[in-house]
């Protein structure tokens, strides 16, 4: 593949037990990958050795037993930071995607954090900067309420800047380590960061040297205005959550033409959606799949907040009558579109429309289907400027993330989408970017 075509990335987006809530409770579902240690470490390994761009893992600092029903497999999870260094040791080349929320942390131990975990997997790690959804998460950490949208956004910006600093406090040949001299460091190549600010005063400088990568990858995420201005101003990568291509080719129009605001060209910015990849052998083998994990869903089948999300009152029909016509609302025909592709048929009930709603009200891109519906999706939005590529969020462990491995990824592979080495050896050098100079470098050599 010429390293001047438009390349697809794939990441995973690790969830131990299946993003589908119901993963967990098949026969050959796993029900502790979030904790297992040999686990773990043997799905990192197959992604790398299907050449996957990264391993991400979200996090969150409030939970509660309730999340069990929606969100079994982000209910209760390792620190990030804490798995990354451990997978780390267990791999050579994919890149490792670590979260950390701005508003409950300190700019310096995250540049320690994120530096440490860069030396440890020799130019591998990156940051997923969140600000924080859970208004409970305050209640965690000595507040009374969660901040909100525009401090976090404001506090988000000031933190990167600090961090990004601090990363640069020491130039790459700062330590010579020059035994015939006697001479360790070179102090005029250390420099102190002395950033005073609205939020933060950080003298510096780091007390770890400059990461491998120089600046790590950084990746946000959201649509809103506030998450797009982030997106184009700082990330490397922004992870969306759409299931309706237009409004990701809308979006993905919106965020690169943000860049040139800050100098920065559409290629210094990756778009991946997630997506929800139920693979079979063939087409039917997949849709019985679809079925058997919605009838192992535990729901009270309240459809309330359904309702409310497309705009039609479905409350006083059973679940088993035919879905009415719902032409009166935009959103509503959007949705029952979609499930009524992921069902692969057009006759669909209210109850196929509650089971669809359920698995995706978080907004990944649900595919059901054989290697070949799956690519040709994945091809589309890709050629139509929807996705850079997609943050992979198998339905059930190990199995599902399995399936995509071994019959998507040749697949993509077969039509020149997908690489089948790795060009490089850092996050950086997959994501097609250059490894930046040091800030003091600049100013002192010119």
């Amino acid at each position: 593949m010429s390293s001047n075509q438009r390349q697809l990335h794939l990441g995973l987006f690790l969830f131990g037990t299946g993003y589908h809530p119901a993963g967990w409770r098949l026969p050959e579902g796993k029900t502790d990958g979030a904790y297992d240690p040999q686990f773990l470490k043997e799905v990192a390994q197959k992604l790398e050795k299907a050449k996957f761009d990264f391993f991400f893992l979200g996090d969150r600092l409030a939970t509660s037993a309730d999340m069990q029903y929606l969100f079994p497999s982000q209910m209760t999870r390792l620190e990030p930071f804490t798995m990354l260094s451990y997978l780390a040791a267990a791999t050579d080349k994919i890149g490792l995607i670590g979260t950390v929320n701005t508003t409950y942390a300190e700019p310096y131990n995250i540049a320690r954090f994120t530096a440490s975990l860069d030396h440890l997997s020799r130019g591998r790690a990156s940051w997923n900067v969140v600000t924080g959804s859970d208004t409970r998460a305050a209640l965690n950490f000595s507040r009374e309420k969660h901040w909100d949208n525009a401090k976090r956004y404001d506090y988000a910006e000031e933190f990167i800047e600090t961090v990004s600093g601090l990363w640069d406090t020491w130039e790459d040949d700062a330590l010579p380590r020059d035994k015939a001299s006697g001479v360790f460091a070179d102090g005029s190549k250390v420099h102190e960061l002395n950033h005073v600010g609205e939020h933060f005063s950080v003298a510096g400088p780091l007390n770890i040297q400059r990461p491998i990568q120089g600046q790590l990858p950084l990746i946000t995420a959201g649509t809103s205005l506030r998450s797009q201005m982030l997106a184009a101003k700082y990330s490397d990568m922004v992870f969306t959550g759409t299931n309706v291509k237009e409004v990701a080719v809308t979006f993905y129009k919106e965020v690169k033409g943000r860049l040139r605001e800050y100098g920065r060209k559409d290629s210094d910015l990756k778009v991946l959606p997630g997506l929800v990849p139920i693979v079979g052998r063939t087409e039917e083998e997949a849709r019985a799949k679809y079925a058997e994990l919605n009838e192992l869903v535990v729901t009270d089948y309240d459809l309330g907040p359904l309702s409310d999300k497309i705009g039609i009152d479905l409350r006083g029909y059973s679940l088993d009558d035919p879905l009415p016509d719902v032409s009166a609302s935009e959103t509503a025909l959007q949705w029952a579109d979609l499930a009524r592709a992921a069902n692969g048929r057009e006759d669909i009930t209210v109850r196929d429309l509650f089971y669809f709603f359920t698995v995706t009200v978080r907004g990944h891109l649900l595919v059901v289907g054989s290697a070949q519906q799956v690519a040709d999706i994945i091809e589309e939005w890709f050629r139509d400027e929807a996705a850079d590529g997609f943050n992979v969020c198998p339905p059930y462990m190990p199995g599902g993330l399995d399936l995509f491995l071994e019959l998507v990824v040749p697949e993509l592979q077969r039509r020149g989408l997908f690489r089948t080495e790795y060009e490089g050896s850092t996050f950086r050098e997959h994501l097609g970017l250059s490894r930046p100079r040091n800030r003091f470098e600049r100013i002192v050599k010119g």
